[in-house]
């Protein structure tokens, strides 16, 4: 097992300047080579605390503006145009960065592709819900319109 300090949230792990253990394997072939983490040290104990409170920081000022998008999420639904065969079907699937494409070209804000949640997969044409997580306290959900581009 290795012991990790994370720099960048990790889904389904942690976020930055937490401290982890994860499989060695998961730590040489992913985190570290990507810059999701840093090795931890008794030096980097200084890190984690910095990391931690720049996060704090951002978070109190993120915090309404997160509310504020999240609560023009709700109240919009948000169209995506995505190619489609005769019967609707898709020619792949909904991908993440689409669904944010969608939401800035609708007037909605900025999202981060890594925050999007689509459960299953999209891959035909019709009404989703998608969710989005805006910051560690609020999530959002987006009304998503699949329809076939023209």
């Amino acid at each position: 097992m290795a012991k990790l300090i994370l720099t960048n949230e990790v889904t389904g792990l942690g976020s930055a300047g937490d401290v982890v253990e994860v499989k060695d394997g998961y730590a040489r072939n992913y985190l570290l080579p990507r810059g999701f983490a840093v090795t931890w040290s008794k030096g980097g104990e200084k890190q984690v605390e910095q990391i931690r409170a720049a996060r704090e920081a951002r978070a109190h000022k993120s915090l309404e503006a997160a509310q504020a998008q999240a609560a023009a999420l709700a109240g919009t639904p948000v169209r995506l145009e995505v190619k489609a065969g005769k019967e609707g079907r898709l020619f792949g699937t909904v991908r993440p960065d689409a669904v944010a494409g969608a939401v800035e070209a609708a007037g909605l804000g900025a999202i981060d592709k890594r925050k999007v949640v689509i459960p299953g997969h999209i891959k035909s044409t019709g009404k989703y819900e998608v969710s989005v997580r805006l910051h560690d306290e609020v999530s959002a959900v987006v009304n998503l319109e699949v329809v076939a581009a023209k």
